[in-house]
């Protein structure tokens, strides 16, 4: 059958994209971390772009700080890393009378699998958000117990201290930088259509751009930016980028729903990301 003529006049809806020009995804989540992200794009093409790995930290003082962490009133985790961390290095087991709190739902999900109920979780999934639930509000002369790393989340120790909490503060894991390989900026050099730049960490962004070299920052700085949040989208705008959107929160599914509609989204260009490396 011949192929179907459009109409005189037919102009393709301006918020479809050509399945030529459909988006590639570059994820900055850490190394063999971009699972959900290449599930979120659901047959995008995603290019990972790792600005680190996860190492956990085993050393005596991070011991000796995750046993005093676990023994606190209440205990935040401020990332999935941090629970699959802590994990590895003590059970988790809420105590009676204790408190656990996650900073947004996938970190809750991975306490429960390490074996914690009841986890407390913000609907914003932020330090913000976390700050505000009323279990957290009058700390004074209570030990919190703080599940993270180096340089994460560093608004939230100042803030629960200045409602009176003592912090405990437990470095389960670092990142460790890695630089993108010569094959991986090749790839990004290649692409001919639009990048999409989910950030859900100041940091990672921060990072990768003085990473790479300065034609393929320039390149990521001209991508379409999805922010997890406000605070993210301003350090994206004083990195340089432009095109900046705000997402409805920084689980994968939220960062993409903002290219949902674009050709290609659901199956355009499955292929070629089955078919490319996985970091």
């Amino acid at each position: 059958m011949p192929p179907r003529r459009r109409p005189r006049g037919y102009a393709t809806p301006p918020d479809v994209v050509p399945v030529d020009a459909a988006p590639t995804v570059v994820s900055l989540r850490p190394v063999g971390d971009h699972a959900a992200m290449r599930r979120a794009a659901r047959g995008l093409r995603v290019l990972a772009l790792s600005p680190w790995r996860i190492a956990v930290r085993d050393d005596a003082d991070t011991l000796r700080a995750l046993r005093e962490a676990l023994g606190a009133a209440g205990v935040i985790a401020t990332s999935p890393a941090a629970v699959r961390a802590a994990a590895t290095l003590a059970p988790l087991r809420a105590r009676r009378g204790q408190a656990w709190f996650a900073i947004g739902t996938a970190t809750a999900a991975a306490l429960r699998r390490a074996g914690v109920a009841g986890v407390q979780a913000p609907a914003r999934m932020d330090s913000e958000g976390l700050l505000a639930l009323p279990s957290l509000q009058a700390l004074a002369g209570r030990r919190i117990g703080l599940l993270t790393a180096p340089g994460g989340r560093d608004r939230l120790a100042p803030a629960l201290a200045a409602r009176g909490a003592q912090v405990v503060r437990a470095d389960v894991y670092a990142r460790v930088p890695t630089t993108p390989g010569a094959a991986t900026l090749a790839r990004l050099r290649a692409i001919d259509g639009p990048l999409v730049l989910p950030v859900s960490s100041g940091e990672a962004l921060q990072r990768i751009l003085a990473a790479v070299p300065d034609d393929i920052a320039a390149r990521l700085r001209a991508a379409c930016v999805i922010a997890a949040s406000a605070r993210l989208a301003a350090l994206a705008r004083d990195a340089g980028c432009d095109d900046v959107r705000i997402a409805a929160g920084p689980r994968p599914a939220q960062l993409l729903a903002a290219i949902a509609g674009q050709s290609g989204y659901h199956a355009g260009n499955a292929a070629q990301d089955a078919a490319a490396p996985r970091p």
